[in-house]
């Protein structure tokens, strides 16, 4: 009896646990690994203080990495919120050119972001600017084989910048 009330308990807390994904670009330009948003640094050495970027993605252990993991039941409500740190993705400004910051929930409009059906995440208060991965090679960031690292802004939507900008959900490497 004790078994079956443990197994259950287990199964329970999977059904309870929010659904987690990396958000990957969908085309993967120079990085066969592709691109996904994730914090600077890594695991306990992460700086989410430091904000956002887009870095090679990984999965070790078959699991997503706690700084490329989002909760996505909280993503059709606008919310983009890395799981290990509870903060939410934020554009710095309204603006063409910002950067993200991760910060906790503060409730203003530079914390929803909507992904819409054609893979774009645009900022609510800014709906002509969307979540892009800037042009340009991407710099080295350690790691065997090595990561690259690119710079995370918003930018106008635009069909031309679709391979910077169209975005999907994966919850783990393919």
């Amino acid at each position: 009896m004790n078994r079956i009330i443990k197994v259950a308990f287990a199964l329970i807390g999977l059904v309870m646990a929010p659904g987690l994904h990396a958000i990957t670009l969908v085309d993967k330009l120079d990085e066969p690994r592709g691109f996904c948003v994730d914090t600077v640094g890594f695991e306990i050495r992460a700086k989410p203080e430091e904000g956002l970027q887009t870095h090679s993605c990984y999965s070790y252990q078959g699991q997503l990495a706690v700084a490329q993991a989002f909760d996505t039941d909280l993503i059709p409500k606008e919310i983009f919120q890395i799981i290990a740190f509870n903060l939410r993705m934020t554009a710095r400004a309204p603006s063409t050119g910002s950067a993200f910051a991760l910060e906790p929930c503060n409730g203003r409009a530079t914390q929803e972001f909507e992904r819409r059906p054609n893979g774009k995440i645009v900022l609510l208060a800014a709906p002509g600017n969307c979540v892009t991965v800037c042009q340009g090679p991407s710099r080295h960031g350690g790691g065997n084989p090595v990561h690259l690292i690119r710079t995370l802004t918003l930018k106008l939507c635009e069909s031309s910048s679709d391979n910077r900008q169209l975005w999907r959900l994966r919850a783990f490497a393919d």
